[in-house]
C-alpha cells in the first residue's frame, strides 16, 4: 500500500504507448491491468490521480487495416478514431472493478490557448477530482491539425500537471530514466537519478525515441521537465514495467530520474502559467535600457520605455517583451492594442500618458526568473 498523505496530494501520471501495448500494436491487457491497479492504490491512499495516456493510435491501427503506424495525418487520425474507444473500454472496465469511475476529456492545443477554455478544462478537472472520477486526459487526435497539436503527451501531461496544481508528474515509458548519453548506442552510459537544472549538456544527452508506436523521445521528457519544474512540480521519469513503480515514485525511492527544484520555487500563479506556457504571443514589443531595470526590480511596464512595436495584437493579448539586443526577457499582457502603442511612438508629444502602465507586473512572466532553475529557451 502507498503511505497515505498528510494533505490531499494530486499527481499526474502520464503512460506512454509502449507502455500499453503488445509487441503486435494491440492494447496489452495485462500492462494495462498493472498499471490501473498502481493507480488504484494511489486512489485507496487519498491521492488525486490525472492519467495522460497515450496508446489509440497505437490500439486502432491495426484494426484499421494497417500493418504498421500510420504515416499520414488521415490514417492517424482514422486509427485515433478507432484507437479512443477501445482504450476507454479497457481502463473503464478496470477501475470500475475497483470501485472508480474514469472520464474521458480530449484536448486540443487550442483548448489550452485560449483562456477562457484553458480555465474551463481546469474546473472540470477539477470537479472529477474532488468527486473521486479518474479523468484520463488526451489530445484529440481524431480532429487535431499539426500547428495546433501539443506533439506529444509528454508536453501535454506537464501542462495538465501546471494547469490542476499537481505536487508530482510522474512519466512512465519504456527506458529507465534520463542517460548521460544514449544507452542503446553507449554501453558505459550512466543514469542520473536527479537532474536539478535542464542544462544545455542535459538536453544535449536526450536522444530519440526508442519505440516503434510512441511519438515522444527524450528530448520531449526534457522539455515536459522544463515546464513542470518551472511550475514547483517534481518530475519522474522511470519504466512503467518496473514493479509497484508508481507507488515508488510518489515515497521517493523508484529507480529511475528525478527533476527537482533545490532552490526557492517560484509557485507560478494560474495566470503566469498560462502565460508562460500556453498563451501563444501574437506580437512583440521592445524596450529600452530603463524599462529593463524597472522590470528587474519587479516594477509594472511604463508606456515611455517601450522604442519598438512588432506586429498587430490588441489590447489583452500576450505579445514577447524584447531588449534593445532582440533577446526576449518575458512575456506579458498588454493593456493597449498595436495601433494604440504605434500611434504614441510616432508622436512627438511627451505627455502624461507616457507614465501609463502598458502590462502590470502580475501578468507578466520574468525568463530571468524562470532561468535561475531550468534553462529558458524561446
Amino acid at each position: 500500500m502507498v503511505q497515505t498523505p498528510d494533505c490531499q496530494q494530486r499527481v499526474v501520471i502520464k503512460i506512454g504507448s509502449s507502455s500499453l501495448t503488445s509487441r503486435h500494436g494491440e492494447i496489452s491487457q495485462r500492462k494495462l491491468e498493472k498499471l490501473t491497479t498502481e493507480i488504484v492504490n494511489l486512489k485507496d491512499a487519498g491521492f488525486d490521480v490525472v492519467l495522460v495516456s497515450s496508446g489509440a493510435v497505437a490500439a486502432g491501427y491495426r484494426k484499421l487495416g494497417c500493418s504498421e503506424r500510420p504515416r499520414t495525418l488521415p490514417e492517424k487520425q482514422a486509427a485515433a478514431s478507432i484507437g479512443q474507444g477501445l482504450l476507454m473500454e479497457s481502463y473503464s472496465k478496470q477501475f470500475l472493478s475497483h470501485g472508480y469511475v474514469a472520464s474521458q476529456i480530449l484536448i486540443t492545443k487550442s483548448d489550452f490557448l485560449d483562456e477562457r477554455r484553458y480555465k474551463n478544462v481546469r474546473n472540470t478537472l477539477n470537479v472529477l477530482l474532488d468527486r473521486g472520477i479518474v479523468p484520463i486526459v488526451n489530445e484529440n487526435d481524431t480532429v487535431t491539425i499539426n500547428r495546433l497539436k501539443f506533439g506529444d503527451n509528454d508536453t501535454l501531461s506537464a501542462k495538465v500537471a501546471g494547469l490542476i496544481d499537481a505536487e508530482m508528474l510522474i512519466m512512465l515509458s519504456d527506458i529507465d530514466g534520463l542517460y548521460n548519453t544514449d544507452p542503446l548506442k553507449n554501453s558505459q552510459a550512466k543514469k542520473m537519478d536527479l537532474v536539478t537544472a535542464i542544462t544545455p549538456e542535459i538536453e544535449a544527452a536526450a536522444g530519440s525515441s526508442s519505440s516503434s508506436v510512441g511519438t515522444g523521445g527524450m528530448r520531449s521528457k526534457i522539455e515536459a521537465a522544463k515546464i513542470a519544474m518551472a511550475s514547483g512540480i517534481t518530475t519522474f521519469l522511470g519504466n512503467a514495467a518496473k514493479p509497484n513503480i508508481v507507488r515508488d515514485a510518489c515515497l521517493g525511492k523508484a529507480q529511475g530520474t528525478y527533476f527537482k527544484c533545490l532552490e526557492r520555487t517560484m509557485h507560478l500563479n494560474q495566470k503566469k502559467k498560462w502565460i508562460a506556457f500556453n498563451s501563444g504571443p501574437e506580437g512583440e514589443i521592445v524596450i529600452d535600457q530603463e524599462a529593463q531595470k524597472l522590470i528587474a526590480d519587479g516594477r509594472s511596464f511604463l508606456l515611455r520605455g517601450i522604442s519598438q512595436v512588432n506586429g498587430q495584437f490588441k489590447s489583452g493579448a500576450v505579445i514577447r517583451v524584447l531588449n534593445l539586443n532582440g533577446d526576449e526577457i518575458g512575456l506579458g499582457v498588454v493593456k493597449m492594442s498595436s495601433k494604440e502603442l504605434t500611434r504614441f511612438l510616432d508622436s512627438e508629444s511627451n505627455c502624461s500618458r507616457s507614465f501609463t502602465t502598458i502590462i502590470e507586473w502580475d501578468n507578466f512572466v520574468y525568463h530571468l526568473d524562470l532561468s535561475r532553475f531550468i534553462e529558458v529557451t524561446s
